[in-house]
């Protein structure tokens, strides 16, 4: 499985999970083996889309990259809905990466709830 995770900088798994998906400047790609509790491989890619029409074309970049799981620390309900119908689990963290991805191998991630910023509107975020 590949998780995708919002990054603030270039730190990957050293750095921390972005707090708003639609601001991210950069996605960790990371290769995950859930049974053998194992990231086998990472990359780092810029977020092209960075609010460039709202969450709703970032959730668009980073389906390029074939994700199956996406960790971020906001999120609006515009764009977890596009990833519930692209199939992709969205889970919430605020921190470290390292231990945003070791929690989810932990299956210890909660889910998101929609950004305060946006309220109930349901706008991308």
């Amino acid at each position: 499985m590949r998780v995708g995770v919002v990054l603030e900088d270039e730190n990957g798994v050293h750095g921390n999970v972005c707090a708003h998906f639609g601001q991210c400047r950069f996605f960790l790609l990371a290769d995950v083996d859930k049974d053998k509790k194992k990231i086998t491989s990472t990359r780092i890619v810029p977020n092209t889309a960075v609010h460039g029409g709202g969450g709703c074309v970032a959730v668009d970049e980073i389906l390029k990259y074939k994700i199956t799981h996406v960790i971020a620390g906001g999120m609006g309900m515009g764009a977890q809905a596009k990833f519930a119908q692209a199939g992709v689990q969205v889970f919430g963290y605020s921190g470290n990466v390292q231990k945003a991805l070791d929690d989810f191998m932990n299956n210890a991630l909660g889910g998101l709830d929609a950004c305060k910023d946006h309220g109930e509107s349901g706008s991308c975020h």
